[in-house]
């Protein structure tokens, strides 16, 4: 393992982490908040500690696939542990435990939260939280690979490493360029969402928040209120981006290259089929709740946009909805959005992979001198992302299991434990019952909030980085 180039790459996450700090110390600011000293200070102190380290550059700058890795999962724990300090030590968040859990569900974009009163926190921190989920939503090192060549070709392990999906293509031949056209896309459609939601009539700072929150699919909210004080042209705008950040960030770019058939992949079909069938049964399944069918029809498409992308907003309390929708509602919690985009869950493109392989297995069981092979957009998949994604349902289901287990030890209904790991392990936020969008995960302990924890970091990183990191076979030689 290149221990070196290692640390140079932590290095720069340290730096960029102290420069994004900027925003909540500009907040600060701007409101006149006594956390202003508080959020300088760090960022400073990180800023310094980067620039220093960084000043060492190592000779061998290659990377394999052990070191992307392993690079991947401790840059992960050490932006959420950096992340949490200023929270901790401003007093916003009292318990250490519960600022990392809070700092973790920020960055992976989880939105699972712990806290109460969002009303008595600071602007600064509030910012702070959103801009969390944007900078996890791309991957903090894929924009470090966007600014700085780092190791040549051999970075394309980092973004394997870190991006969403059983499969990482280049969208150009550099990998630098690849980052640099992810990230345009993804501020090019922050800022669109922000100007429409300030044509709606939204709050400046109200809209920089929950626009961030939406790109990164993260959903942490800035109101005890929630969502339901906007009015019905604001959530459209959030329902509609939300729906769009869970699309592979490929297509966009083939759209904007004038390959529409290409763009219109197979994963993206299924993606749209699945939020048709949704919205329709839920809508009318829901329609007796509300006065009017377009009312029913704009809470079903919002939430259904927030669980499937996994951003986790609300505008209502869905836990209270009839069994048919909570039900399809868990479903497509576990199914997520399109490999390549910001969203969580397993993935459309696994799904679809998964169902193909088993179907042929099945045919070959009657037809046995038959030879099936699993096709995508009419090119074959190849035998190692079917492995794959074998072996990533096989790890998710291992670890559920191990999950549920820990949570059941502090006693809560069984509901509550298992909608909470499907919430964290797939980077939703709400549950049901006790951890429904009208609660929050303080009610479990300090044991569970770290499993939980675990399970964000996993979900977000596509469970093999954390996996690999734990494992002794990793550290040899």
């Amino acid at each position: 393992m290149n221990v070196r180039m290692s640390v140079y790459i932590l290095g720069f996450l340290t730096l960029f982490e102290g420069v994004f700090m900027a925003v909540p110390t500009i907040t600060a600011a701007v409101y006149q908040e006594k956390e202003l000293t508080l959020f300088a200070g760090f960022a400073l102190a990180l800023m310094l500690i980067g620039f220093v380290v960084t000043r060492f550059k190592p000779t061998n700058k290659s990377l394999y696939a052990r070191d992307g890795f392993v690079i991947v999962a401790v840059s992960w724990i050490l932006l959420s542990l950096f992340g949490a300090l200023p929270m901790y030590i401003s007093g916003a968040i009292p318990e250490f435990i519960d600022a990392m859990f809070e700092s973790v569900s920020g960055f992976t974009t989880t939105g699972a939260s712990i806290l109460h009163d969002l009303d008595s926190l600071p602007k600064c921190v509030l910012m702070w939280r959103s801009f969390m989920h944007w900078i996890g939503g791309m991957g903090v090192l894929v924009f470090i690979m966007a600014i700085l060549p780092l190791a040549g070709g051999q970075n394309m392990y980092l973004m394997k490493a870190e991006s969403p999906g059983p499969s990482v293509s280049k969208l150009v031949p550099r990998v630098r360029k690849t980052a640099v056209i992810l990230y345009a896309i993804y501020f090019a459609l922050t800022v669109t969402e922000i100007i429409l939601l300030l044509i709606g009539g939204m709050p400046l700072f109200d809209a920089i928040n929950l626009a961030c929150a939406t790109a990164g699919t993260g959903g942490f909210g800035i109101s005890n209120a929630g969502m339901m004080i906007y009015n019905p042209f604001c959530i459209w705008v959030i329902t509609v981006f939300m729906f769009l950040f869970g699309v592979n960030f490929s297509c966009f770019y083939l759209f904007l290259c004038r390959k529409f058939r290409e763009g219109f992949t197979a994963e993206l079909k299924v993606y749209l089929c699945i939020i048709a069938f949704a919205v329709t049964t839920i809508t009318l399944d829901i329609r007796h709740l509300f006065e009017n069918f377009g009312t029913a029809l704009m809470h079903s498409s919002f939430t259904i946009g927030s669980l499937l992308s996994s951003t986790g907003f609300s505008t209502v309390d869905f836990n209270l909805w009839p069994t048919f929708s909570r039900t399809l509602l868990v479903m497509l919690m576990f199914v997520g959005a399109c490999a390549g985009s910001t969203g969580g869950g397993i993935k459309v493109s696994r799904c679809i992979i998964f169902f193909k392989n088993m179907h042929n297995e099945l045919r070959v069981m009657t037809h046995p001198r038959q030879v099936k092979k699993v096709k995508m957009d009419g090119h074959q998949v190849e035998a190692e992302v079917i492995r794959s994604v074998n072996v990533y349902f096989a790890c998710y289901i291992m670890i559920y299991a191990v999950n549920m287990l820990v949570l059941s030890l502090d006693h809560l209904d069984l509901t509550t434990n298992f909608t909470a790991v499907v919430a964290t392990m797939n980077n939703i936020g709400p549950g049901l019952n006790l951890v429904g969008p009208a609660s929050n995960y303080d009610v479990y302990s300090g044991c569970s909030k770290c499993m939980l924890i675990f399970n964000m970091l996993t979900g977000r990183l596509e469970l093999f980085p954390i996996i690999l990191l734990l494992s002794p076979a990793t550290w040899k030689k």
